[in-house]
């Protein structure tokens, strides 16, 4: 069996196969964030210009102003661009290294090339992959709220502290990714609204940047990674998907609320087996499973929503869980191997 090895996608929003030899040594080279914007300055600069649109602004408000256009050139001039943010103002990479997706690579004969069928689709290591043309919020708006442009807020806090060491009393301590608010209600109408949370993958083994330092001294020559790793789903969902989970639904379950999950297909496929429910009545989670695909035209692979999963929120921890338990009798044969070593 030829040997196979995951590797770069797409790097800062470009297929890793497609990109020049000179590109890649210079992406290779890239630092992110040597001159990126704090967000509080970000959101500062548009409040500022919002309001500079509409008059003449206080003479400390335009110095203000001047001093934040001028930190976003500089931004703009040193950091990349990210092709998947939607609704931001700067859309610039914030990644460390600015990888965007992996997929397994095979040689065979000296030719390296993508993994042919399921297993060589691409993996998402960004979660603002998944915003790629709003796409997948769409489409959770179409099915789950009849509008298919929702109106979209991000971040929105979910979780209050109760005051402790490290934070005050009504302290925002969870957020949740993003809400889709329906914008085609009838005048008066409650609002209505779906939460949605967006989960890449993980990687485990070595540091990425060895593949950078090779490329960068084979002055870009596409080839096999140098190190093997391969995605984390144990870290990415039961460590990180399965609290998220156990601490929202329940409360959006008590409001009538659903809450909806965009993951790539192989994430999804990595998982146990979830009861799926027919309707979305009888559902707590929509797991909305996304592909990325080649259209040739030699940008970013397009997101496309493949299919939609209803489960209950104890089948989807069952599934995040990804096994069942042994008997008790397997479980005290073990324990009595372990001590008689």
């Amino acid at each position: 069996m030829a040997d196979e090895r995951f590797h770069i996608s797409e790097w800062y929003g470009h297929p890793f196969e497609q990109l020049g030899d000179w590109d890649r040594v210079r992406l290779a080279r890239h630092k992110v964030g040597v001159a990126a914007m704090p967000k509080a300055d970000q959101l500062r600069l548009a409040a500022l210009e919002k309001n500079a649109a509409a008059g003449p602004l206080a003479a400390k408000d335009a110095a203000r102003l001047d001093a934040l256009r001028a930190k976003l050139a500089l931004q703009q001039e040193h950091e990349l661009p990210c092709p998947f943010k939607v609704n931001t103002p700067h859309p610039t990479c914030s990644k460390p290294g600015g990888v965007c997706s992996i997929r397994p690579y095979t040689e065979e004969s000296g030719v390296v090339r993508p993994v042919d069928g399921k297993r060589g689709r691409v993996r998402a290591l960004c979660p603002w992959r998944f915003h790629q043309d709003g796409t997948a919020f769409d489409k959770i708006g179409e099915h789950l709220l009849a509008d298919p442009k929702p109106r979209r807020s991000g971040e929105v806090g979910f979780l209050e502290s109760t005051g402790n060491l490290d934070s005050d009393a009504g302290e925002d301590v969870g957020r949740i990714d993003m809400i889709l608010v329906k914008s085609n209600s009838a005048a008066g109408a409650p609002m209505e609204w779906v939460a949605v949370e967006v989960q890449a993958v993980y990687f485990s083994g070595k540091k990425m940047g060895i593949e950078f330092d090779h490329l960068t001294e084979t002055q870009g020559k596409f080839s096999m990674a140098r190190e093997k790793r391969r995605p984390d789903y144990r870290s990415s969902g039961v460590k990180r998907l399965m609290p998220q989970l156990l601490t929202k639904v329940p409360t959006l379950r008590r409001w009538g609320k659903k809450m909806a999950v965009v993951v790539d297909a192989p994430f999804f496929d990595s998982m146990g087996k979830m009861e799926r429910v027919s309707d979305v009545s009888n559902a707590d989670i929509v797991w909305c499973l996304v592909d990325f695909v080649d259209d040739g035209d030699g940008g970013p692979f397009k997101l496309k929503v493949v299919e939609q999963f209803f489960t209950t929120l104890e089948s989807a921890t069952l599934g995040l869980t990804g096994g069942v338990p042994v008997s008790q009798g397997e479980f005290e044969k073990r324990i009595r191997a372990k001590s008689a070593t």
